[in-house]
């Protein structure tokens, strides 16, 4: 399973849309619907809370790298730069609370790529601009907002539903702040996230 999700994650970092990275999050992370519920039926729930949140570490650790290939790439001027080591903070945040539940479950906690690794799968020797980082760092974290939003209903646990729901909800602060950032206008229609 964890080489299926690493080709799946594959392309979805190769995606060139943000509706192709949504999709394609929101099913990483919530599996089969008919899985899931055959496993809630057979006690299998937390087993399958566990897959999710590993899923979710798995997009924090690499939130964790690409902000560290931005931050040392040289090409982020010092507001930005100071934002997106802020940015980063959340991450490692939610990576610690992610591996803490997963432990707290029973589960064993997915190991994070390297940087190097991360820098391949996101073509990081492409970024040559600050503009570059930014539409990249925007692109993840939109993605990883609908992510979390499209397994709310997955989770057997209900407070793990709401702990996706905060997560989410950082994840669209970030995903506005660099849109922000980028002078890239704002959705002009509601419930832009989760779709």
């Amino acid at each position: 399973m964890t080489q299926m999700i690493d080709l799946r994650r594959r392309g979805l970092l190769r995606g060139s849309g943000i509706t192709v990275l949504s999709a394609s999050a929101v099913a990483l992370l919530a599996g089969c619907e008919r899985k899931a519920v055959a496993q809630s039926a057979n006690g299998g729930a937390a087993a399958n809370d566990v897959g999710i949140l590993n899923t979710a570490l798995a997009l924090e650790n690499e939130a964790i790298s690409a902000y560290q290939l931005g931050a040392q790439s040289g090409l982020l001027q010092k507001p930005v730069l100071e934002v997106a080591v802020l940015f980063q903070t959340h991450h490692k945040e939610h990576r610690d609370a992610l591996i803490a539940t997963i432990r707290k479950l029973g589960g064993t906690p997915v190991a994070a790529k390297s940087d190097a690794e991360v820098a391949q799968a996101l073509n990081a020797s492409a970024l040559k601009t600050q503009t570059d980082v930014l539409r990249l760092a925007q692109r993840l974290e939109k993605g990883a907002a609908n992510a979390y939003i499209g397994v709310i209903p997955s989770f057997g646990d209900r407070n793990l539903a709401q702990v996706s729901a905060r997560l989410a909800a950082d994840e669209a602060m970030h995903w506005t702040v660099l849109t922000q950032a980028l002078k890239d206008p704002l959705p002009a229609k509601a419930l832009s996230f989760g779709a």
